[in-house]
């Protein structure tokens, strides 16, 4: 499998490299001038009706999404599970289709069938009583050696 694997690697890398090279990356954390310094814009108006017994203002879950996936703006909970069905199908096609087609590739250097021919030679050799492997590779009677007078 390692060498299924390393003939179709280099295809892979550049697939991954281009995919990377045209992507931007892009900060969700808001600027300010100091750590933990609070601007104007981040506080909530306090009303009577959203203080709970802490003195806390409520922050409605839909102003800000700390968590952004980049599947959904407005709504964290579609953002999420957007995000968990597009790694899940992702990962689940890519492990299951790739391991498909790494098992059903050609036969690399041919080595099922050299074992095939191998053993099919066996048994025909062993039902004519022949030898399983001679001392020679060729049949000396078919090699025509020139003669000594000719040098």
């Amino acid at each position: 499998m390692a060498s299924r694997l390393s003939r179709i690697w280099p295809t892979l890398y550049r697939a991954r490299l281009s995919s990377a090279l045209g992507s931007r990356c892009v900060s969700q954390t808001p600027k300010s001038s100091a750590s933990g310094a609070a601007v104007a814009s981040d506080l909530q108006p306090v009303s009577p009706a959203a203080h709970d017994s802490h003195a806390h203002a409520e922050v409605s879950p839909f102003e800000k999404n700390p968590d952004f996936h980049g599947f959904h703006h407005h709504d964290s909970f579609v953002d999420e599970w957007n995000m968990r069905l597009a790694f899940f199908f992702g990962i689940s096609v890519a492990i299951v289709v790739g391991g498909t087609f790494i098992h059903y590739l050609p036969d690399h250097g041919m080595r099922q069938w050299a074992r095939r021919e191998a053993e099919r030679l066996i048994k025909q050799r062993e039902a004519e009583g022949l030898p399983l492997m001679t001392d020679n590779y060729y049949d000396p009677s078919t090699i025509v050696l020139p003669s000594s007078g000719e040098e």
